[in-house]
């Protein structure tokens, strides 16, 4: 089992890095997560974060990438409900890199 240390906490990571406990999710777990993939978060990375965490409160799921651009432009606008401004974000696989630094399963039909 993998693990992080944040704030003097250490918290559990799956094979995949995947936090195994929903429940330990927080900004700064998002932070160090998020440095794990050499990404330094910013406000626009937190907007799409939250709103992802929003859908799978909602719908209690990880969506994929064509869902996830679709609720993006439904909850922040189009201008970012789209899939260029996502990978600038999250590079690679969007859905996946969210999900992950949002603290949430990986998405079922994600690499």
């Amino acid at each position: 089992m993998n693990s992080i240390l944040v704030e003097g906490q250490s918290v559990e990571l799956d094979q995949n890095g995947f936090l195994v406990s929903l429940s330990d999710w927080s900004e700064a777990v998002a932070v160090a997560l998020a440095r794990n993939e050499g990404i330094e978060l910013s406000t626009a990375h937190f907007e799409v974060i939250h709103a992802l965490r929003q859908f799978h409160a909602q719908y209690q799921l990880s969506p994929a990438m064509r869902p996830l651009v679709k609720y993006i432009g439904q909850q922040l606008g189009a201008d970012k409900g789209n899939s260029i401004y996502l990978l600038s974000l999250f590079p690679g696989s969007p859905a996946r890199l969210a999900s992950k630094i949002a603290g949430l399963p990986k998405p079922d039909n994600c690499l």
